[in-house]
């Protein structure tokens, strides 16, 4: 089985930059049906975002993000934790939380953002 989040984000307007254009994510080590609630359309952020989950992210991302996996990432993906393997309840403490990116226009604060949250991120991918 194979579940990912496919997310586009677009600007609010031309003063707000994109930071993530086009990212996908996944889950590691859950059971299925698990990123149900963090891929849905309901996140009333800032910044304009259409997600709909596909079976894997697309091949040849350009950067990723790797992070311990929260109950709050459940909900939102881009919560993570600070603590490598501190996860919680009922969460494996080796389960993952992986962002890939495909359109990154502004690396340097994905980055900080990414690293901030306790992730690892790797760019340019080989």
């Amino acid at each position: 089985w194979g579940e990912a989040c496919d997310v586009t984000t677009t600007s609010s307007s031309p003063q707000v930059p994109v930071v993530q254009g086009h990212t996908c994510y996944e889950f590691q080590r859950m059971p299925p049906g698990t990123i149900e609630w963090s891929c849905s359309n309901e996140d009333r952020g800032s910044r304009p975002r259409q997600k709909r989950k596909v079976p894997a992210c697309p091949e040849k991302p350009i950067a990723s993000c790797s992070a311990t996996l929260t109950q709050e990432t459940l909900a939102n993906e881009q919560s993570t934790s600070k603590e490598p393997g501190q996860a919680t309840l009922d969460i494996p403490s080796d389960a993952k939380v992986i962002t890939w990116y495909y359109d990154l226009p502004e690396q340097a604060q994905a980055r900080i953002d990414c690293e901030q949250a306790g992730g690892t991120f790797s760019y340019p991918l080989k």
